[in-house]
């Protein structure tokens, strides 16, 4: 799209979906000052989505409400950003609508439901020269970009990854659980690996690089849900790096945390929803006790936050480039997620690439079936023998 006149706002932006986490992203917008400018709020709720726009209409700047995103994407003023923060169910719909009008697309996490809409997203994002930015923001914060740098640093101060930790122990009640979309496969995609554990998950990745080999369990422990409410994986990356990954919501001592051992240091990050440089710890190994002073923490650094990631979309649309976290730089992480079940459902070791087209965990993630469908909720499942693959928003 253009740009707008010298003086005004850069960009102009819309959000649609205007629930709990509709208000992050608003907020983020507004951190970013006259770089952006938010225009439209869209829902299929009117009286929500005039609600949301009264409460983040300023003098001078009233953001408009709509329940037809076609019309919105036609505003003859023009839109350069639509953030997509409705349920899960919605978004590969919605983010190909505005795809197709040329316009790029802040996505709330999960992206989509599958692989196999992801892959199409792909598809349209070469088709149009629109682009997807998944919303990741843990990828933002100074910590996770001072390792990344220290990690790739010709002198190699931490040394070679070893060995990593992954964890979202979250605690969800039947509460939660209420919303009709929540726990169910065909409107969230799946439970705490694709919901919840999904974020930390990719800052793994972001960190580590390719993985290969998943070796992964899933149990339905305690929530009525047709989802898992816990999973556990094994993780083989692509140079070596062994990893464990778990995500839960029946954790009542709450925590998100990542641990990465190297040959020279120990780098750990523990917070929950979110971090600043605070939340991480460096514990040198004997010999290197110099790595210390390499890693210098900033007061004033950027949090991981959705104000962080907008700022990085904002930079690249400045740049004329794609934005961050593009669906194709999302898939590695989406195809984890489909692994993960994959190969918690089929009890055997699932690999990089062996879930593709025509594959049943590509056309969803729950694939063949969770072990314990048809069980009374709450009831364990009964033993399932190993079979092998076939080869054919909200608030978290």
């Amino acid at each position: 799209m253009g740009r707008t006149p010298p003086g005004a706002p850069t960009y102009r932006a819309a959000i649609v979906g205007t629930g709990g986490i509709a208000h992050a992203h608003a907020q983020a917008l507004a951190d970013s000052g006259d770089r952006v400018r938010l225009a439209w709020a869209v829902d299929v709720d009117a009286g929500r989505a005039e609600d949301f726009a009264r409460t983040w209409s300023t003098d001078g700047a009233t953001v408009e409400p709509s329940t037809d995103l076609a019309a919105v994407l036609a505003d003859p003023a023009g839109l350069h950003l639509v953030h997509v923060c409705t349920p899960p169910t919605s978004h590969a719909a919605l983010a190909a609508q505005v795809l197709r009008a040329g316009v790029d697309v802040l996505l709330e996490k999960p992206p989509t439901l599958s692989l196999d809409e992801l892959d199409d997203l792909i598809a349209l994002e070469d088709e149009t020269g629109a682009h997807v930015s998944v919303v990741f923001q843990h990828r933002f914060g100074a910590g996770a970009q001072r390792l990344r740098d220290l990690l790739a640093a010709p002198d190699a101060p931490l040394g070679r990854p070893l060995v990593a930790q992954c964890s979202t122990l979250w605690f969800r009640d039947a509460e939660y659980f209420a919303a009709p979309w929540r726990g169910r496969w065909d409107t969230e995609g799946g439970g705490p690996t694709m919901g919840h554990g999904i974020h930390q998950l990719d800052l793994l990745l972001s960190v580590l690089g390719p993985w290969e080999e998943v070796t992964a369990m899933a149990g339905r422990q305690d929530r009525d849900t047709d989802t898992e409410d816990v999973s556990m994986a094994l993780v083989r990356f692509a140079d070596g790096v062994l990893a464990t990954v778990v995500s839960s919501v029946v954790s009542p001592r709450q925590t998100s945390a990542l641990r990465f051992d190297m040959q020279h240091a120990t780098v750990e990050l523990e917070h929950l929803y979110g971090y600043t440089d605070e939340h991480w710890t460096v514990t040198p190994a004997p010999g290197h006790e110099d790595v210390a002073a390499r890693w210098v923490p900033d007061p004033d650094a950027a949090p991981s936050s959705h104000s962080s990631q907008v700022r990085a979309v904002l930079d690249a649309l400045d740049a004329g480039e794609a934005p961050p976290v593009t669906a194709r730089d999302a898939r590695a992480t989406m195809e984890l997620v489909a692994a993960t079940y994959a190969s918690a459902f089929t009890r055997a070791p699932v690999r990089r690439g062996e879930i593709g087209p025509g594959h049943p965990f590509a056309a969803s993630m729950d694939g063949t079936g969770a072990p314990w469908a048809g069980s009374p909720h709450g009831a364990p499942p009964a033993h399932i023998a190993p079979t092998t693959p076939s080869t054919t928003e909200e608030i978290s």
